[in-house]
């Protein structure tokens, strides 16, 4: 069950990163001002699917039993887009068979059926520690009150300043750096 908005996207960037993928984008999109809203892009290079297996996607009785075996659903997708169309948002789903897979959703903020954001530099640091793609970019931009905030982290460069991203103290910097971020006053 995902409980925030944080959590949809960790679900789907998992699948991305599971996909085969050698780079995984992740752009968030928060704005506020004339009209708040929540948007978040997915796009990977993996294996892609073709236009049968796209529409088996978003079916919720179906699934292809790999990631987890004897499962007979697969509801990753059908709750994003079931949350989304709630929230008075929408989503689009475009995938071409060995060339990749892009996933993308927007939540009106200002509607009572949005879930909660969730830890957003959380949600980036276990993106970040997924494994399998040699690249993880994630881009962010954050509105509010005119003012305008953006920034692009890539796995490749953060593993080179810490040293890595196994041990704890690396992990704690990591937290403390991406929350720097969405902390700052805008």
């Amino acid at each position: 069950m995902h409980f925030t908005l944080g959590d949809l996207i960790a679900d789907i960037t998992q699948n991305a990163a599971e996909s085969g993928a050698r780079q995984v984008e992740l752009d968030v999109r928060e704005t506020a001002g004339g009209t708040e809203e929540f948007r978040f892009t997915v796009k990977d290079n993996g294996r892609g699917m073709d236009k049968a297996a796209l529409e088996r996607a978003v079916d919720p009785f179906v699934t292809d039993g790999v990631k987890h075996p004897g499962r007979k659903v697969g509801l990753g997708i059908p709750f994003l887009i079931q949350t989304a169309l709630q929230s008075g948002g929408g989503w689009d789903i475009k995938s071409d068979q060995g060339q990749g897979t892009t996933v993308s959703a927007w939540f009106d903020l200002a509607n009572v059926d949005t879930p909660p954001l969730g830890d957003i530099p959380g949600l980036f640091r276990t993106a970040l520690l997924f494994s399998g793609p040699d690249e993880i970019i994630i881009r962010r931009l954050l509105e509010r009150g005119g003012k305008k905030r953006e920034y692009e982290i890539k796995k490749t460069e953060l593993t080179e300043a810490l040293g890595g991203l196994e041990d704890a103290a690396s992990l704690i910097l990591l937290g403390k750096y991406l929350h720097s971020f969405e902390e700052e006053e805008l």
